[in-house]
């Protein structure tokens, strides 16, 4: 099974990023509040909207959370994102067989395009949605069907990757299928609880899936 356009996630997907940004939600909650939070649950928000995280969370204080956290993510992003073995090669290898690709996240534009860069896929896989392009974030479907709408696809002949179960469920109800990687944010049980198309646990496994 093979799919004519694949709409990516960004953080724990397409670029190893995970660890900045606990460090980050880490940094701005004992900057903030003097604590620092549960690193398991942390990594279950990767995917949703930063700020709509620190609303649900600790809504007296998210306004300072999110500058606080921003500040120090840009700072070190430089230094903590990097690329994981064989994406780049895979996007070159998407496009080269006629597979329309892009991605979407719930990142602001100017760190989502700076994550790609520093994965060395800025040539070949567009930014099609990022935190500011929606009104709504995952696990609602605006971002996955507007993705599909700049492809001019039908997102019935689209898979959406992802590393979280938001992603899997934002799929859903997108009407698009999904796979779900095991190498970012979320745990192989909560991914295949949210009912994937696919798991995929290995870069190798993902590009069997997507290229045959």
């Amino acid at each position: 099974m093979t799919w004519p356009v694949v709409i990516f996630d960004i953080d724990g997907t397409l670029v190893n990023s995970v660890d900045l940004i606990v460090a980050s939600y880490q940094y701005a909650f004992r900057t903030v509040l003097g604590h620092e939070w549960d690193e398991a649950e942390i990594k279950t928000w990767i995917g949703q909207s930063l700020y709509e995280a620190f609303q649900r969370e600790v809504p007296d204080h998210a306004d300072e959370l999110f500058d606080v956290y921003t500040k120090w993510n840009e700072e070190h992003t430089a230094g903590w994102i990097t690329e994981y073995y064989g994406i780049p090669e895979l996007a070159k290898d998407l496009v080269a067989a006629g597979i329309r690709v892009g991605a979407a996240t719930s990142k602001r534009d100017e760190p989502a395009q700076w994550a790609l860069d520093l994965g060395h896929l800025h040539d070949t896989i567009p930014l099609l949605v990022a935190h500011d392009d929606v009104e709504h974030h995952k696990p609602d479907p605006e971002p996955l069907l507007l993705a599909a709408a700049k492809l001019n696809a039908n997102p019935a002949t689209c898979v959406y990757v992802g590393d979280a179960a938001v992603d899997i469920l934002a799929a859903h109800n997108a009407g698009m299928d999904s796979i779900g990687v095991t190498w970012g944010a979320g745990t192989r049980d909560a991914i295949s609880g949210a009912g994937p198309t696919l798991i995929c646990d290995t870069v190798d496994e993902l590009r069997s899936a997507l290229l045959g």
